[in-house]
């Protein structure tokens, strides 16, 4: 095993992507959404950033992607920054152990979803989002800009109108936790701006940037604090534990690293205090996690010797 003083990112990345290409089963893409369906599950990118920008890749890394449920962490910051622990008496930290869509548990625990990274958990983020800043998705697309530095990242209009038109359970999901006085906007904007939210589209690069502020414990690209030491610890801490929704046991076990994935085949990871990654691949498993994605950070961590373990 080297470590990261005796092996650069890069010649890791190039020995990821070689052991990837020769990979015979990459799982199939999200099908539900026409755009995602039409997606090669071969692709294949990795990006790594380093705390003061540098970012390394190979692939795919510069090719746009559809980032849905990667979107999550970025509203959960935007919006502990700006209520602090209220939030966690609107949603719950704790692992589903149900499928992400799910509405199961709603029921018995009164409303409140289990995390921020289910469907309803994320809902009920964006709702109170929305709430303080009157346009939660276009928040989020502004961060998103300025932490990656690249001003060109766009919602993509056909993701999110295809995601309305199958968007009947996360419509349930909040009709349901509007009963229990859990949602606060009308529920149709809310659904738009969650839909919009999920469907914009960056790159491994984007991603792997915009994310360096959980790596940098709460401090944003331009040195100004974003959150608390405990609120990026916290939001660390709930990426391990939930962020590749019923999964997370075995990401964790196998990469080590806080993360979080989306059906459209991305998944970003943070080494705390060291660098961010993002990899995508469109081919999932059962679960809704790029098979590719996470053989690539599993191989990552191994080689490097770096997690947070």
């Amino acid at each position: 095993m080297a470590t990261t003083s005796s092996l650069t990112f890069q010649p890791v990345l190039e020995r990821i992507a070689e052991e990837i290409e020769r990979t015979p089963g990459r799982g199939a893409p999200a099908d539900y959404i026409p755009a995602l369906a039409a997606c090669d599950p071969r692709s294949f990118g990795m990006a790594v950033a380093e705390l003061d920008g540098t970012v390394y890749g190979v692939g795919d890394w510069r090719e746009p992607f559809s980032t849905q449920s990667i979107t999550k962490v970025f509203t959960l910051a935007l919006d502990l920054a700006r209520e602090g622990d209220e939030l966690w008496e609107h949603v719950g930290r704790e692992p589903s152990g149900n499928p992400f869509n799910s509405l199961v548990q709603l029921e018995y625990e009164n409303g409140i979803p289990r995390n921020p990274f289910i469907n309803a958990g994320a809902l009920v983020v964006t709702d109170r989002l929305h709430s303080r800043t009157g346009d939660a998705a276009g928040e989020l697309l502004s961060f998103l800009r300025e932490e990656s530095g690249n001003p060109a990242l766009a919602f993509d209009e056909e993701v999110a109108a295809s995601e309305t038109a199958h968007g009947d359970r996360n419509a349930a999901l909040a009709h349901f936790m509007s009963a229990y006085g859990n949602i606060d906007n009308d529920i149709p904007a809310l659904l738009d701006q969650y839909f919009r939210q999920c469907s914009i589209r960056a790159s491994c690069a984007d991603l792997a940037l915009a994310t360096t502020f959980l790596a940098r414990h709460g401090i944003r690209a331009d040195g100004t604090r974003l959150l608390t030491l405990s609120q990026a610890k916290q939001i660390n801490a709930i990426m391990l534990t939930c962020g590749t929704y019923d999964a997370a046991g075995d990401f964790a076990y196998r990469v080590g690293l806080p993360g979080k994935s989306g059906v459209g085949g991305g998944i970003i990871a943070v080494v705390p205090g060291r660098c961010t990654l993002c990899v995508w691949s469109p081919g999932l498993d059962e679960r809704g996690n790029s098979v590719a994605g996470v053989a690539a950070l599993d191989r990552f961590t191994t080689l490097t010797g770096v997690s947070v373990f």
